[in-house]
């Protein structure tokens, strides 16, 4: 694995020895044990999207691995003057050992990945989120003890989130519900991809999906650059999309709630729902150092 720039770059092997290596790098943070893997190391993190989890838990991770992050905003480059990203790439390349981006249109991070001749991770666009899903999965196992076998039921907007939960999901031998609006469905190869697998449903009722449900995931009815659709979506996904005590009643004993923040309580998921779950939902935004320390060591060691 050169990059991380989706889900699907990664194998079961390699998602797994990514978690097993956060389980070991958490465990030595704990415990005040250096492990400076990365030292002289220099990561770009180039922003086009705002972040509070993204910007601070690389920035930390690469400072703990004994490296260096660089903060580059998608308005002080010159991509923002028009510079072709295939262009950045290669000069960047010259610089620094590896980029983490955040942006709007995956293409773009394919394009760092073709002309670029360093490690590219995807840390977050319209299409992907691989990051945080590993924070997810790490969480997930923490509690659970093992991935296989478990159900994973996502309700709301089939986006990034959802794109990214079903690939990393089955992967790793979970099952995987998914109930959103119709009109909201995600992408189209990647349900071809899930339904081939046995192991997935799409479904317009949230019940449905929550049913025997170990973990429960929701995000935003409304991402960011979906600004201007909020009303149209308040009114495709209130009243019914959302993680509620009604729904919980319906997924199994000791069922975790995961949500990628920041939440909106009250539409994606109501308040006393989040409050009874916080710990699990902190700890999978925690998680995000973890597993992307363990992702930077295995990409540019």
């Amino acid at each position: 694995m050169k990059h991380l720039l989706k889900m699907s770059d990664m194998t079961r092997e390699d998602i797994l020895n990514v978690l097993d290596l956060a389980d070991q790098l958490k465990y030595e943070r704990k415990n005040g044990i250096a492990h400076p893997h990365l030292k002289g190391k220099k990561l770009g993190m180039i922003f086009q999207k705002s972040s509070t989890r993204t910007r601070v838990s690389f920035e930390v991770g690469m400072y703990e691995l004994g490296g260096h992050a660089l903060m580059l905003s998608g308005s002080e480059l010159q991509l923002g003057r028009g510079e072709p990203i295939k262009d950045t790439a290669r000069v960047l390349s010259r610089y620094l050992d590896g980029i983490m981006i955040r942006t709007f249109r995956q293409q773009d991070v394919e394009d760092l990945a073709k002309y670029g001749s360093i490690p590219i991770i995807n840390g977050l666009t319209d299409y992907a989120h691989p990051c945080q899903v590993l924070a997810d999965l790490l969480t997930i196992r923490e509690k659970k003890g093992s991935l296989d076998g478990l159900k994973m039921a996502f309700i709301g907007d089939g986006f990034n989130m959802a794109n990214s939960l079903i690939v990393g999901g089955i992967k790793t031998g979970m099952n995987v519900a998914i109930a959103c609006p119709e009109g909201y469905d995600p992408d189209a190869d990647i349900v071809k991809w899930a339904n081939d697998s046995g192991r997935f449903t799409i479904t317009r009722s949230v019940m449905e999906a929550a049913e025997g449900a170990d973990v429960v995931f929701t995000d935003v009815w409304s991402s960011m650059g979906q600004e201007d659709e909020a009303a149209k979506r308040r009114e495709a996904f209130g009243g019914v999309f959302q993680v509620n005590e009604e729904l919980m009643k319906r997924t199994n004993d000791g069922c975790m709630v995961q949500h990628c923040l920041p939440a909106h309580r009250g539409e994606e998921i109501t308040e006393d729902v989040f409050e009874a779950h916080a710990d699990e939902i902190f700890e999978e935004a925690e998680n995000r150092l973890h597993a992307q320390k363990a992702l930077m060591v295995t990409l540019m060691k």
